[in-house]
């Protein structure tokens, strides 16, 4: 042993103690397990198990090789820690999470169904009573290990997904979800179930609000909040309650957002939070795929629910006020400059009663890298094109970035006035805004206020022209004429014809004959 040690070998051992029926008479098997095999074990610890065999009799000849199987298949040095005589840190932190998702109630104890079905899942088999009460208070812990069943957590471990690493498989974190090329990817219904039960089990004091310490709590079996979020400043990005709380809706607008922008990242979190897929699916059945969006300037409807609307306008021009407005935010006079990108994400109601999920997005100091990356372009949405109708010198900005950006041309884009409620300004530039859009043959400006109760119906207009993105587009071209009245009828003229000509013809025939 000392000699593997010094190659460096670090692989399970089986001790076995051969030619046991050569064993003085009146020699039990415990005496030479405590004489014997124990010290040995004692000082190496990579020995994994002891046992008795006799190659003549035949006995223990099976149960050796299943031991050496065994402790390949399901080893106990990962786990356990044998001079510390407990279970290694990564094992508990691992266990502690199998204990947090079988936990449904979140009550921090597992009460009877809960056992039931943690023994289902793990050991496709039921529990009986009895088994259960022996069980209730060594489930999951370090005695498994001690008595040499650390097989038992092993087979809980992987049924729960967890690598011979103790980390979660990549294959269950990241399983293949491909979107293609102008689709998008969206949560699917029992998507959103699992995110509105994850919500209402861990929302404790019932305030309609995730606290520090509950989003804590739910975020546990993670490894913290996506890196998005932060970067985001969540929960600033979404809806929240009085007490700054997210809020449910807040909430699935936000997994809304991360599923459209980053669906690999959602997939990693439904797996880390517990999903379970109600067809055995894995974790893709909580997403779907929208149809691909096509030329954006026909009639058709983009057949998704989730959009993309950049908000581009001059510094201090009112897009921070407007985004706060579209969280339901109070009135701020106060002037933050927009460095890195500020979101928000709401939910936005559609004529009709159909709801959607609305991303507005000011790119602050990296405008100009995303206005020059095609990509980012091709998942935009609409271009909300803000200015502050107040300033003289806000309409030019506007003007500037169309001739910059070419590409900006052959997106759907709205006009918008921002400070409505103040005295309005001459543009100090060769054609004003509503003469611009005139000539663009689009809608003129919607002017509008943060402080007016209208302002809502601003938002509602922005998701419908995402929806019907051909209402946002110049309209260079005569719209096509429907012409399907007019050919109904024709062809029931037509048909109305051939039906008294026929009449005609037989009433002649029967007075001639």
């Amino acid at each position: 042993m000392p000699y593997f040690r010094s190659l460096g070998v670090n692989v399970p051992v089986v001790l076995c103690a051969n030619k046991s029926d050569l064993s003085p008479a009146g020699t039990s098997t415990a005496q030479i397990v405590t004489d014997e095999m124990l010290p040995v074990m004692a000082e190496f610890k990579e020995i994994d198990s002891c046992i008795r065999t006799s190659a003549r009799e035949h006995h223990n000849i099976n149960e050796v090789f299943f031991l050496c199987q065994k402790a390949v298949t399901h080893p106990i040095a990962p786990i356990y820690d044998s001079k510390e005589s407990n279970l290694k840190p990564a094992a508990m932190q691992a266990l502690k999470r199998v204990f947090y998702l079988c936990d449904k109630d979140r009550d921090g104890l597992l009460n009877d169904k809960e056992i039931h079905d943690f023994q289902f899942r793990c050991f496709d088999k039921q529990l009986s009573e009895a088994d259960l009460t022996n069980i209730k208070r060594s489930i999951l812990n370090r005695m498994f290990a001690e008595k040499g069943r650390h097989e038992t957590i092993w087979i809980i471990l992987r049924k729960f997904q967890y690598s011979d690493s103790l980390s979660l498989k990549d294959t269950f974190l990241h399983p293949k979800f491909d979107v293609p090329a102008f689709a998008s990817a969206e949560l699917s219904p029992s998507g959103y179930r699992f995110f509105v039960d994850l919500f209402l089990l861990h929302d404790q004091d019932n305030d309609g609000g995730l606290n520090d310490t509950e989003l804590a709590a739910l975020f546990a079996p993670t490894p913290g909040l996506p890196s998005s979020w932060v970067d985001s400043a969540f929960p600033s990005c979404a809806v929240r309650n009085e007490a700054g709380y997210i809020t449910l809706q807040g909430w699935l607008a936000q997994w809304s957002m991360t599923t459209f922008e980053e669906p690999k990242t959602a997939l990693e979190y439904l797996a880390y939070l517990g999903y379970e897929s109600p067809d055995g699916k894995g974790t893709t059945s909580a997403l779907k795929v929208t149809k691909a969006r096509k030329r954006r300037n026909r009639l058709a409807r983009v057949e998704r629910n989730v959009f993309l609307c950049y908000v581009l306008g001059a510094p201090h021009s009112g897009k921070s006020t407007l985004l706060n407005a579209f969280l339901n935010r109070p009135f701020s006079s106060t002037y933050h400059p927009t460095i890195k990108p500020q979101t928000a994400v709401n939910s936005v109601e559609l004529q009709g009663g159909k709801q959607c999920y609305l991303i507005l997005e000011e790119l602050g100091e990296l405008e100009p890298a995303i206005l020059e990356n095609q990509a980012k372009l091709d998942a935009c949405d609409l271009l909300c094109y803000a200015y502050d109708s107040s300033d003289p010198d806000s309409f030019g900005h506007i003007l500037e970035l169309r001739q910059k950006y070419p590409a900006l041309d052959v997106l759907p884009s709205v006009y918008t006035a921002l400070k409505a409620d103040q005295d309005r300004a001459v543009q100090r530039t060769e054609t004003q805004p509503d003469a611009h859009c005139e000539a663009l043959k689009m809608a003129k400006p919607m002017h509008v206020s943060v402080n007016w109760t209208s302002i809502n119906d601003f938002f509602v207009h922005l998701a419908e022209c995402a929806t019907y993105p051909a209402q946002a587009f110049p309209k260079s071209e005569e719209e096509p004429v429907d012409r399907t009245a007019l050919y109904i009828a024709l062809g029931a003229t037509i048909c109305a014809g051939v039906a008294f000509a026929w009449v005609w013809k037989r009433n002649v025939m029967g007075s001639n004959g």
